[in-house]
C-alpha cells in the first residue's frame, strides 16, 4: 500500500497521506512520496493541491519519525533532511496548497500544516509542536513559520507548553482559515480550492511567490545567525536531547537535567 495516494478531482490535486499503522508519521519514504507528488501537479499544473489524510486515519500526522532523528552530535533539522525539503516544496508550490485536517497534528507535522497557504478544519483537528517535550532545539525557518501564522505570543505559548490547541481556539488564533463539521470538511474544502481554481493561475502564484518572499524578508547579520546556530548546538549536542529521543522509543516520561 502508498503510503501517499495522489489523484486530481475536477482539476483539484488530492494528495493523501496514508499511513494509519504509523499515524502518518513524516518518515523519509512518506516525505518523498509528498514531494513527488507535488512535483507531478506542478508538471501538470494542478492549479490547487489539497493536503489530506485517509478517512480512516485518527491522527493527520503524527510529525516527525522519531527513529530517524540522530542521537546526537549533528543538527536534527538541517537543511537537506527530508522534513525541511518537503516544507520547501511546499511553499514553494506554484499554486495554493490548502491543508484538510481531521484529527491531531503533532510536531513536524504541525510545521507542515503552517507552511499551508490555508488550512481548514473540523472539531476533531488540534495542534501541537512538541519539540520541548523531546529537548530538541528548533530551527530559525521553522520558528518564523509559526510567528507568521499565529504571532509572537501564541507561537511562544505553542512552542514552551507543546500542548495541542483545539479547533474553536486554533481557528480564533489563525492556524485554521475555516472550523466545519466532520461531514462539511471535504465538501467545504473542494469547494473553496474550486473558487481559487477558477482565478488567474498566473496571477495567484505570482501572488503566492510575493507572500513567500515578503514573509522571510526579516534580515539576519552573520554574526546574529551564527549566534542562533550555536545556541541550537548546546540543545543538540546535549544530554537532554538524548534524554528526550531515547524516553520517547522507551515510551516513558523523560528526565531533564538542563545539561
Amino acid at each position: 500500500m502508498a503510503l501517499v495516494e495522489q489523484e486530481i478531482k475536477e482539476a483539484i490535486g488530492i494528495i493523501t497521506l496514508n499511513n494509519s499503522q504509523k499515524r502518518n508519521c513524516l518518515s523519509e519514504p512518506l516525505v518523498e512520496g509528498l514531494i513527488q507528488s507535488l512535483d507531478a501537479f506542478r508538471e501538470s499544473k494542478v492549479p490547487v493541491v489539497i493536503l489530506r489524510a485517509a478517512e480512516d486515519c485518527k491522527v493527520w500526522s503524527a510529525g516527525h519519525d522519531v527513529k530517524e532523528l540522530p542521537r546526537s552530535l549533528r543538527d536534527p533539522l538541517g537543511y537537506f533532511d527530508p522534513l525541511e525539503r518537503v516544507l520547501r516544496a511546499v511553499q514553494e508550490y506554484p499554486g495554493p496548497v490548502i491543508a484538510m485536517v481531521h484529527g491531531g497534528v503533532w510536531g513536524g507535522a504541525c510545521d507542515l500544516v503552517m507552511c499551508c497557504d490555508m488550512v481548514v478544519g473540523d472539531e476533531t483537528a488540534t495542534f501541537a509542536i512538541t519539540p520541548a517535550k523531546l529537548g530538541l532545539p528548533y530551527n530559525v525557518s521553522g520558528i518564523l513559520h509559526f510567528i507568521n501564522r499565529v504571532g509572537l505570543n501564541i507561537a511562544k505559548e505553542m512552542f514552551f507548553a507543546a500542548e495541542p490547541i483545539p479547533a474553536e481556539r486554533a481557528e480564533r488564533v489563525g492556524i485554521l482559515n475555516h472550523r466545519v463539521s466532520a461531514d462539511e470538511l471535504l465538501p467545504f474544502t473542494m469547494g473553496l480550492a474550486k473558487t481559487i481554481a477558477s482565478r488567474s493561475a498566473l496571477s495567484v502564484s505570482v501572488i503566492k511567490e510575493q507572500f513567500r518572499i515578503l514573509s522571510g524578508s526579516r534580515p539576519l547579520s552573520p554574526e546574529v545567525f551564527e549566534h542562533i546556530q550555536g545556541l541550537r548546538r548546546r540543545v543538540y549536542d546535549s544530554h537532554d536531547y538524548q534524554e528526550g529521543i531515547t524516553s520517547f522509543l522507551e515510551k516513558r516520561s523523560p528526565v531533564f537535567t538542563g545539561n
